[in-house]
């Protein structure tokens, strides 16, 4: 039987279910005779304090045939015997153990973690692993799900119940990546909310409830995945699903502007098994009805297919071979220092940009380059949430995973339960949205970071790519690939300088390269035509303004005080150009070369003076050459609408032919020279005096500021220790107390069955310790011995008693003694009689601590015995 059936779609080959993948039995089925070994899916269950009563009502709901494998994952203390296996044991019919090295799990059992162990799976087998650090900041959850989403990829299945700190939120980043599901308990049900809210904050739920809900929600998902209970590597995509697709991807042009049809469609296809699992829809063209009937799916769909891992090193060999190789080789180009560039597409929240400008500024800090070098990184990415979070830099404390403390003490600051970038590292990163298939690309890098996205692209669009990546390196430039990436045939374009990390060097082409630049598509809509606008304002005077303003009026700008654009006047690219990265709409950093400087001074003097401020024969760079330009400035008083504004103005000088140019005598280029030397003095005073007093002011701010700092950080670093160590150790603690609440449960129950059973046999008993005071006693004693509750701890001979027994303390001292139990009958008042017996009291680590005695009534028996002994003793 060919098991990668598969239909085809266009020019592409969609592969509906993986060959490797197992059948599943169906719940409640008997299980298929076939000649294949069953593989469950597998159930990552994270939880932290407080979860016990989480996992109770979690697995309350599940039932003894459900064909699914359970991994339970929980804080522990390392020195504590656990007995959750036991405690969930009463609730649930599914076999439940502790979790052993090289055991292959199994449908219809439950695997829980045992103490001071991680726990890992491969192949589906489970395999523990001593913990690095045996307390403190520990995060076994976020490493069994990392381990669950590379070993079983779209068919993990992870959820978040009840628990304290953000362990697990990384983890199910990492299953979303894969395609799998991520299920999270509702944090107002959650005894401790801070682990699924840490869930749900980051996006990555794809069902909260409460966790009593959570399995039935599971269950449907699973029953309508293809790649749930009932996974068949026979499945067969029908044909019609080829124009469903090509319709997905069309509803997502016209909702988001993204085209995704040089995506591959089988990364695609996943992602939309996932929503159609998720709303238990069974036909791709029944999703794209829904996609219609519901565009905020379509918003869910785009997010979807964005999901990105990432974090901070990730695959740390990598980094190594940057920091100790391929960056100290950059550098050596540029003995004289540099301001390099780089560009990270696709940085998702900003770990990767982050690491690599940590990693620059490590190989900085080695102290072999005597000139200084700044590195100037634009980070990009389709997702505009992904972007305002890293443009943040805050992240979770379970970062300390993956960043070492050296790391975090000297380029981090603890910020409430997590930790933020520093300035120096923050202010070296540009982040903004950018779409690298259909935006133009940044130019003249140095570096260029594009990890694990060509892996979603189709080839053809990944060789566009790379012939893309070369044009906007510089020579010798370096470009970083993922692991499952490399530049296909255009190793004449690249040297190798590390094969395994996926590492090149950008060399020159002596031929020129047909790069295919991106471009934008837009619908005729977007482009409106004249004829759309009312003919009432189409009139003569209309025209004749627009003609003036066009051709004959010199080119402006209205800008405010700190130089915001706010109105444009005729062509200005001639003088303004945009700078790279964020858009930034300020004259200061969009004038060209010869206008910055001028710009600059013209509006201070333009501020403080009523007359324009003019300067004339500027050269100024553009794309041919240079352009003589005049330029004036006038502050604005008039109308009140515009006051404060002020207008700058253009004016392009010609430039006399050949052999006509005028000469200017000595004295007037003597004068011009003197006037423009007075003006830089001035101008020069103007801003020494400036500096003066604002370096004067920062220097005591700056005392200041450093005295607070290095108080502040020496109580953060002490703080932030004994807060990690106080959160395991608070987690570990809610733990051993949920057990022992539940065992404490469990003995009250005993002991209310043993009062019942006491109670209910009408046996009189008591119980003396060592020194024969009164332990405890049955409702039935006080037949005998006038006892209240009061006289517990008090000596049994203090007490009244209706018994003809005056050795009864001798005889307890007796068993005490020889160990040997002691049975007698004796009398009472009324004539009732009563078999006496005295046993010692034993321990389960059996210790005599005491003697138990009984009184059986026997006057019934007596009385009987008496009437047959009278029967006897008549004569006939």
């Amino acid at each position: 039987m060919d098991k990668s059936r598969t239909a085809k779609l266009g020019s592409d080959t969609l592969k509906l279910a993986d060959p490797t993948l197992k059948v599943a039995k169906p719940l409640g089925a008997a299980k298929p005779n076939l000649d294949v070994e069953i593989a469950p899916p597998i159930v990552g269950v994270g939880t932290s304090a407080g979860g016990l009563e989480a996992l109770e009502q979690f697995f309350s709901q599940v039932p003894a045939d459900c064909g699914v494998a359970f991994v339970v994952i929980q804080h522990l203390d390392p020195n504590y015997q656990g007995m959750l296996p036991e405690l969930l044991q009463r609730v649930m019919p599914l076999t439940v153990v502790q979790a052993g090295d090289r055991i292959k799990v199994k449908p219809d059992w439950v695997y829980v973690i045992p103490p001071n162990k991680d726990l890992s799976i491969l192949h589906g087998k489970l395999h523990l692993l001593d913990p690095v650090a045996p307390r403190g900041l520990r995060l076994p959850i976020d490493a069994f799900f990392r381990a669950l989403a590379d070993d079983q990829h779209e068919r993990a299945i992870g959820v978040i119940l009840s628990g304290m700190g953000s362990d697990g939120t990384l983890g199910l980043r990492a299953i979303k990546e894969n395609a799998g599901l991520a299920v999270v308990q509702a944090p107002e049900s959650a005894q401790f909310d801070s682990m699924p809210r840490s869930a749900i904050e980051a996006g990555l739920a794809d069902i909260v409830a409460p966790a009593q809900e959570l399995w039935a929600k599971i269950l449907a998902y699973l029953k309508h995945s293809p790649r749930g209970l009932n996974a068949a590597p026979e499945a067969i995509l029908e044909l019609k699903a080829q124009s469903a697709l090509e319709q997905i991807v069309i509803l997502l042009r016209e909702r988001t502007g993204n085209d995704f049809s040089l995506y591959k469609k089988n990364t695609i296809y996943r992602r939309i098994e996932r929503r159609m699992g998720l709303h238990q829809i069974d036909a791709v063209h029944k999703y794209v009805r829904y996609l219609r009937e519901n565009p905020q799916e379509l918003d869910l769909l785009f997010k979807e297919l964005l999901i990105g891992v990432t974090n901070f090193f990730r695959d740390p060999a990598i980094w190594e071979a940057l920091k100790n190789n391929a960056i100290p080789t950059l550098l050596a180009q540029y003995p004289a220092g540099k301001v390099l560039r780089a560009w990270v597409p696709a940085c998702s929240t900003g770990e990767e940009a982050y690491s690599l400008a940590i990693t620059f500024k490590e190989v900085l800090a080695q102290g072999q380059y005597p000139q200084p070098f700044k590195l100037q990184i634009f980070a990009t990415d389709l997702d505009q949430d992904a972007i305002d979070k890293a443009r943040q830099g805050l992240y979770p404390a379970n970062i300390a995973g993956d960043v070492s403390e050296e790391r975090l003490g000297r380029f981090f600051s603890v910020d409430g339960d997590g930790y933020r970038i520093n300035k120096e590292i923050r202010e070296m990163v540009i982040f903004a949205p950018h779409n690298v298939i259909m935006d133009p690309p940044f130019t003249k890098l140095d570096i260029l970071s594009c990890r694990n996205l060509l892996i979603y692209l189709s080839t053809e669009l990944q060789k566009k790519l790379i012939l893309l990546f070369h044009y906007t390196l510089l020579n010798r430039g370096i470009l970083l690939l993922g692991n499952s990436e490399t530049i296909s045939n255009f190793s004449h374009l690249f040297n190798v300088l590390d094969s395994k990390s996926r590492l090149y060097l950008r060399v020159g082409n002596p031929f020129p390269l047909e790069v295919d630049f991106p471009t934008k598509y837009f619908t005729t809509k977007a482009m409106p035509s004249e004829t759309d606008q009312p003919s009432s304002i189409i009139n003569l005077q209309t025209l004749a303004e627009k003609l003036l303003l066009q051709h004959y009026a010199p080119a402006a700008v209205l800008v405010n005080a700190d130089g915001d654009i706010l109105y444009i006047n005729g062509r200005t690219g001639k003088y303004l150009e945009p700078a790279a990265g964020k858009a930034n709409w300020n004259i200061h950093a969009m004038a060209r070369e010869g206008l910055r400087h001028e710009i600059l001074s013209s509006l201070k003097k333009a501020r403080t003076q009523d007359d324009a401020v003019r300067m004339a024969g500027l050269l100024v760079a553009t794309d041919g050459g240079k352009q003589t330009v005049n330029l004036m400035v006038q502050a604005i008083s008039k109308p009140e609408a515009l006051k404060g504004l002020l207008i700058v103005v253009f004016t392009d000088v010609e430039i006399p032919p050949a052999g006509k140019t005028p000469r200017k005598s000595p004295n007037a280029e003597m004068k011009s020279l003197q006037y423009d030397l007075q003006q830089a003095r001035d101008e020069m005073q103007t801003l020494r005096e400036e500096m003066q007093t604002s370096q004067e002011e920062l220097k005591s701010a700056n005392e200041e500021l450093q005295s607070t700092n290095e108080e502040l950080q020496s109580s953060n670093e002490e703080l932030t220790t004994s807060k990690e160590e106080m959160q395991s150790l608070n987690e570990e603690l809610q733990t051993v107390n949920a057990e022992l609440q539940a065992k404490v449960d469990d003995l009250s129950r005993a002991s209310n069955d043993m009062d019942n059973l006491l109670n209910s046999m009408e046996i009189a008993t008591v119980f003396l310790d060592n020194a024969l005071n009164i332990r405890r006693f049955t409702s039935h004693i006080c037949h005998l011995f006038k006892l209240i509750a009061a006289d517990v701890g008090r000596p049994l001979s203090d007490i009244v008693t209706d018994l003809e027994y005056p050795q009864l303390q001798q005889d307890a001292r007796d068993v005490l003694r020889t160990l040997v139990f002691i049975e007698k009958q004796v009398t009472a008042r009324n004539e009732r009689w009563f078999k006496v017996r005295i046993m010692p009291y034993r321990t389960h680590d059996n210790l005599i601590d005491g003697v138990v005695i009984t009184f059986i009534d026997i006057s019934e028996t007596k009385k009987l015995e008496a009437k047959l002994r009278n029967s006897h003793d008549q004569p006939d």
